[in-house]
């Protein structure tokens, strides 16, 4: 799929949130990344393949912890 060189990351790696995006709809809050991944606005994702990462927002730092 990705005609990039160096080529993206596929949508099975880890890092495959690093491709190039090919498409963006605001309104609904989507990327489409060349590697055929779906990047939602909540950090959600959907894989070409159909599995679903549920979102993976980073945690708030708690205040005053050392």
């Amino acid at each position: 799929m990705c005609q990039h060189m160096p080529a993206c990351p596929k949508a099975d790696q880890s890092d495959r949130d690093a491709a190039k995006r090919m498409a963006r709809d605001d309104i609904s809050g989507w990327t489409l990344l060349c590697n055929g991944v779906l990047l939602f606005d909540d950090t959600g994702e959907l894989l070409p393949n159909g599995t679903v990462i549920a979102p993976h927002r980073p945690l708030a730092c708690e205040r005053g912890a050392a």
